[in-house]
């Protein structure tokens, strides 16, 4: 859930992700630094869709329609070797891309209410967010601290719905991958 500052996080937004906790020991200390992201509570991940739908459209509906649409793709892994930028971010690039662009695309296929990002970019960009709003400095001595912790993999098996209550981002549910 990155491109947003922690200021515009809104209550009742949600978000799907698909965590990758293998990252964490080599981006946590700089994501709760640099990602307003991680400081209100998301763990190093993926996002899937962001925004999805106001936490008060989740309801047993949409619950199942998202394991329905995620039960159709199975599980795959990623691998973690690189970093890359957009403007003011650095990230770590997952690959392949492919079943991340589809996991988004099935999702915003479903709710074409909630496109990608709000709509804001035209092309769909996989990526786990390590830092926001900085200069070119810190974000090469991040890169610097990264070549230690990378190269990993990291097993996709769920994709999970979050959402913001104002203060911090809490799990609301998990979808299993597959049949």
């Amino acid at each position: 859930m990155a491109d947003d500052s922690s200021s515009t996080f809104q209550a009742g937004q949600t978000g799907l992700v698909v965590r990758i906790p293998e990252a964490e020991p080599a981006v946590r200390g700089w994501r709760e630094r640099l990602d307003p992201s991680a400081r209100a509570g998301v763990p190093a991940h993926v996002t899937v869709l962001f925004p999805f739908l106001e936490e008060s459209r989740i309801d047993p509906l949409v619950h199942a329609a998202l394991e329905d649409v995620l039960r159709g793709h199975q599980p795959f892994d990623l691998r973690f070797e690189k970093t890359g930028r957009l403007p003011e971010v650095l990230y770590l690039v997952p690959e392949p891309a492919a079943p991340l662009i589809r996991l988004t695309e099935a999702v915003a296929g479903r709710w074409p209410e909630a496109p990608p990002y709000g709509g804001r970019f035209a092309e769909i960009v996989p990526h786990l967010t390590i830092a926001q709003g900085q200069e070119d400095a810190v974000l090469e001595e991040i890169e610097a601290d990264l070549g230690g912790g990378l190269p990993f993999t990291s097993r996709v098996t769920s994709v999970e719905l979050m959402a913001h209550d104002g203060t911090a981002w809490r799990t609301l549910a998990s979808f299993a991958l597959g049949d």
